[in-house]
């Protein structure tokens, strides 16, 4: 990566989208194990900080489920030589011990796909995180679960409002 491109990416690209969904949040979180209702919903905060000199986002989240607290770390960011979105993930819930790495095409908005093992030595599932910033206050992030034969059901839905 030159730092030219680098440059020009945090003044009028895909950094400087990354840049926008820096802040503090609250907002709601709604977990579904399958198609219907949610199990859960509840109220998360979250902070979005830019790192490493504007490259990344570290997202340090906590919600709970049924009383029991959930928290979380992502990393976001945009690979410029290799055309990507990119995310490491992990939480106190869904990923257990394993960091979840999903990369995605840089085209269009932030839309990354990684994969997680049954625990039971079965085919891996898909997992798709989409993230959308429709207005300067508000960030809303959907993941998507994938099953081995390719049905999705949404499993995740966050939607924050900027804290004032």
């Amino acid at each position: 990566m030159a730092k030219k491109e680098f440059e020009a990416s945090k003044a009028e690209g895909a950094h400087r989208r990354l840049a926008a969904m820096a802040g503090d949040w609250e907002g709601t979180f709604k977990l579904w194990f399958e198609p219907g209702d949610p199990v859960c919903e509840s109220k998360q905060t979250g902070s979005i900080r830019s790192v490493l000199g504007g490259r990344f986002l570290l997202h340090e989240y906590e919600t709970e489920m049924n009383g029991e607290p959930i928290s979380g770390i992502a990393l976001y960011g945009h690979h410029l030589d290799g055309g990507t979105w990119e995310a490491a993930w992990g939480e106190s819930f869904g990923t257990g011990t394993q960091l979840m790495y999903c990369t995605g095409p840089a085209a269009g908005g932030f839309n990354v796909l990684g994969s997680y093992g049954d625990g039971q030595g079965g085919p891996d599932w898909g997992w798709r995180t989409e993230i959308e910033q429709p207005d300067a206050d508000t960030l809303v992030i959907v993941m998507t679960n994938i099953s081995p034969d390719g049905e999705e059901a949404k499993a995740v839905e966050t939607r924050y409002t900027r804290k004032r």
